[in-house]
């Protein structure tokens, strides 16, 4: 197994400003990985120019169930055709047949947006918010990444970390550990479904536009794991990302400390699959 580490930044699509970011850093060479969310009405036109980084960098699905509006109808959970905040999802997906039911056409809908504009099937697959590991979501993820993808052909984000290493990097621990008990058991199924996933994880940041958030990426590979995963949130603002999203500020903060960030010796940047072999 090759050490090194996956760099990934979510939310491509969620807005014109945050895609331009990913894509100039992808061009650059200063990202290994993006998850898209395809129930964006910019996906379909940027996919184009995202296209270009097929086989350079991972290209996943940013399952995304609390922002904006669904492409599947979903009376129950969005019912004036605006997705939930986190915590009304996780409690209404725990709660409700009618809205499970929901939820699993929503993610066939967002992974076959994904392949109608890549013309391919996904990299690997992760969520907003982590969403993806919620119970009440994550059997219905599994059991349709199952049903339509040959086992071991994409990669699934497990966003746990051992306590240990969480609190050895002391950034956003509380946040991390918090992930990382609602994530419990979400590895050894996918794992059961011969679906890989990543072995080692960090990436959670307070959002604080004063923080030096090139010193918090070096903090992000302490303890890695041996399949290391490092999510991130680049982005120039526009006018429509303060009307989606929380993480506003410190997107542009992000972006020029990734466009400066030169990995460790011996820790180079790489692929999921140039990781595992």
């Amino acid at each position: 197994m090759a050490t090194g580490f996956i760099l990934c930044a979510d939310d491509f699509a969620l807005t014109e400003g945050v895609s331009r970011s990913i894509l100039d850093l992808l061009g650059a060479g200063k990202l290994s990985a993006t998850s898209a969310m395809t129930n964006r009405p910019h996906w379909r036109r940027l996919a184009r120019e995202l296209a270009a980084f097929a086989g350079k960098a991972d290209l996943g699905l940013h399952l995304n169930l609390t922002c904006a509006a669904p492409l599947s109808a979903m009376p129950r959970l969005a019912p004036g055709g605006r997705l939930p905040g986190l915590k009304d999802l996780a409690r209404a997906a725990l709660s409700s047949r009618t809205v499970r039911a929901e939820i699993a056409v929503e993610i066939d809908r967002q992974l076959d947006a994904f392949e109608e504009a890549l013309g391919r099937q996904p990299d690997f697959v992760d969520g907003h918010q982590h969403v993806h590991v919620l119970p009440g979501v994550r059997r219905a993820l599994l059991d349709h990444v199952a049903l339509r993808y040959k086992a071991g052909s994409l990669y699934l984000r497990d966003p746990a970390d051992r306590p240990a290493a969480i609190r050895a990097r002391g950034v956003a621990i509380t946040k991390a550990l918090v992930v990382a008990g609602l994530a419990t058991g979400f590895r050894r199924a996918a794992l059961r479904r011969e679906f890989p996933v990543n072995r080692g994880f960090s990436g959670f940041a307070p959002f604080d536009p004063s923080r030096d958030f090139g010193a918090d990426l070096k903090r992000f590979l302490i303890a890695p794991g041996p399949v290391h995963l490092v999510m991130c949130h680049p982005g120039f603002v526009d006018d429509e990302l303060a009307t989606l999203d929380p993480v506003v500020t410190t997107r542009p903060v992000e972006h020029e400390a990734l466009a400066h960030f030169t990995p460790p010796p011996g820790m180079p940047m790489r692929r999921f699959r140039d990781l595992v072999g």
